[in-house]
């Protein structure tokens, strides 16, 4: 579907905080930073956003991907069972699980604005949601270049942008 990019889908975020940690984006940045990456995919959407600590991570990370470790974000996209074709149900995409700690301890690692990368972070997982990857490099590629492009309608910065790759004197587009 291509949807107007000037038109904010409308996003029914369920965000459940199962974090204890501080300092965490409010619910309107999550509907923001949801809808602004389903700009060009939906009309309307339906997910959860989960925050959670490292303990809750780590188990999901385990248990479905059989990494022992807690990891940025998780996401879990909805599949309808067969022969369901009501809009609501297909407005359903699924399910994000971010790591509160993990996102901040990024944030800091990546020397970025703490804001700019859990947008990042919300908008990776909502394009895995989508259908997006990034498991061989054609993927990654083009799936980065749609959060780029998101992030830029968002004043964010590239978020993969390094300065030390570049020779003196050049900057970001």
């Amino acid at each position: 579907m291509d949807v107007n990019p000037r038109i904010q889908p409308t996003v029914d975020l369920d965000l459940q905080i199962a974090s204890a940690t501080h300092n965490l984006p409010s619910a309107d940045d999550f509907s923001l930073w949801v809808s602004t990456a389903l700009s060009n995919h939906r009309t309307s959407a339906s997910l959860t956003i989960r925050l959670v600590d490292n303990p809750e991570s780590q188990q999901l990370n385990s248990d479905y991907r059989n990494l022992d470790k807690p990891t940025n974000v998780l996401s879990f996209p909805f599949e309808a069972p067969p022969g369901i074709n009501d809009a609501d149900i297909l407005a359903l995409l699924g399910d994000l699980i971010i790591c509160a700690p993990v996102v901040e301890q990024e944030a800091i690692d990546q020397d970025k604005p703490l804001l700019h990368h859990w947008a990042h972070m919300v908008v990776h997982g909502t394009l895995h949601l989508l259908g997006y990857d990034h498991i061989d490099d054609a993927e990654a590629q083009s799936m980065e270049y749609l959060e780029r492009q998101i992030l830029n309608r968002l004043n964010i910065a590239d978020p993969y942008w390094i300065a030390d790759d570049l020779p003196t004197g050049n900057t970001p587009l």
